[in-house]
């Protein structure tokens, strides 16, 4: 279960963002009509209009409210990735779990979500701040991952790509 929390290796091998978009796709249909078909996002597309209609914003700024959500989720996956492999170890070593950066973390990233309408990253982020079942909680953090992804996929790439820059300096 814990390959699956190489976010950084698995958008590297990515040679372009549609190339990315298509995994993405792929990933997120799979896991919202298996594993997680119970919280209704099935193709599930996000829709920029109902933002904009009901916050009474144009269209461009949703737009770029929305890219700069994709780039705080994509910053947020490495710090969820770090929380869940320390929850991990906890149960491993049978060691008081302490979910609570790991829910604080999924809070903040809620309300952003809420605030821009993105109907399946707040059912995501919900089940991360509520659930203890690890798998289940890998499971929802790869569909947020991939959600982020299909929402602007030239952003999501951007972003790993420079953080791995930031990384290797």
């Amino acid at each position: 279960m814990l390959q699956k929390l190489n976010f950084f290796d698995y958008i590297l091998q990515k040679q372009d963002a549609d190339a990315l978009l298509a995994d993405a796709t792929k990933i997120y249909d799979n896991l919202t009509a298996t594993v997680l078909r119970d919280l209704g996002i099935h193709q599930y597309g996000y829709d920029s209009k109902k933002a904009v209609e009901e916050l009474g914003l144009d269209e461009e700024l949703v737009n770029q409210l929305v890219a700069d959500y994709v780039a705080q989720i994509i910053r947020s996956v490495v710090q969820f990735e770090e929380y869940l492999k320390t929850l991990f170890d906890s149960q491993t070593n049978h060691i008081n779990m302490d979910y609570t950066p790991f829910r604080e973390l999924a809070h903040k990233n809620l309300g952003v979500a809420r605030n821009l309408r993105i109907k399946d990253a707040e059912k995501l982020l919900y089940e991360l701040m509520k659930r203890d079942e690890l798998e289940y909680l890998v499971v929802c953090l790869e569909a947020l991952k991939v959600s982020a992804i299909k929402l602007n996929p030239q952003c999501a790439y951007d972003t790993i790509k420079l953080i791995h820059i930031k990384n290797t300096l």
